[in-house]
């Protein structure tokens, strides 16, 4: 119950702070369903039991650079393993904000390939696109790319990626993370890599 009441102060925390429901569940890297939950279980609202999800904290490797780098290197052989011997070369590494950056970054070094950063949106209307990519960095359009993120929680961020990807041109090879907690072989039918994949046996 004690990691539970920390999720819920964190929460509480980040709420206090300004961050909508979805900033906050990726922050905690927990759907936006036990966002929901540990918000109203603060407020003793709710008695329900609790979503069935995983938080994922990986602050140890986050807080250095020197982790990240190594995390980034594993990620990136991963993802050559899977595209050796296939027409999918990589022209663009597609980094999701806020989490997927700095491994993206990482990640586009070591394969010498261009970066672009995708911001998903707090809130969406039903059938559109829920993000954008910054002008800032590389333009995606007739580029061969990977999507990195850090946790995959139901995959709805990493197919509207996908869906933005092809509808401007770009053809997505392949997704690494460092968790997937959705259990998914592939998303949009864009294979998913994962250092760590989280299976449910309940």
């Amino acid at each position: 119950m004690k990691n539970i009441d920390k999720l819920i102060q964190k929460a509480l925390e980040l709420q206090a702070n300004g961050l909508v429901t979805r900033q906050i569940a990726d922050e905690l890297n927990v759907s936006r369903e036990t966002v929901t939950w540990l918000l109203t279980r603060a407020k003793k609202e709710d008695v329900s039991s609790a979503p069935k999800d995983i938080s994922v904290n990986w602050r140890s490797i986050g807080k250095s650079a020197y982790r990240t780098r190594h995390i980034g290197i594993a990620m990136c052989d991963m993802l050559l393993d899977t595209v050796e011997g296939t027409d999918n070369s990589i022209d663009l590494v597609v980094g999701i904000g806020l989490s997927g950056v700095p491994l993206a970054t990482m990640i586009a070094e070591e394969l010498g390939t261009e970066l672009s950063v995708y911001h998903a949106y707090n809130e969406h209307d039903e059938g559109k696109l829920k993000g954008a990519f910054s002008r800032n960095f590389a333009g995606i359009k007739g580029k061969r790319c990977v999507i990195i993120d850090d946790v995959i929680t139901t995959g709805n961020t990493m197919n509207d990626v996908v869906t933005h990807l092809r509808s401007s041109g770009a053809k997505p090879v392949a997704i690494a993370v460092l968790v997937d907690k959705s259990g998914s072989e592939s998303l949009s039918e864009v294979p998913v890599h994962a250092l760590v994949r989280i299976v449910r046996v309940d």
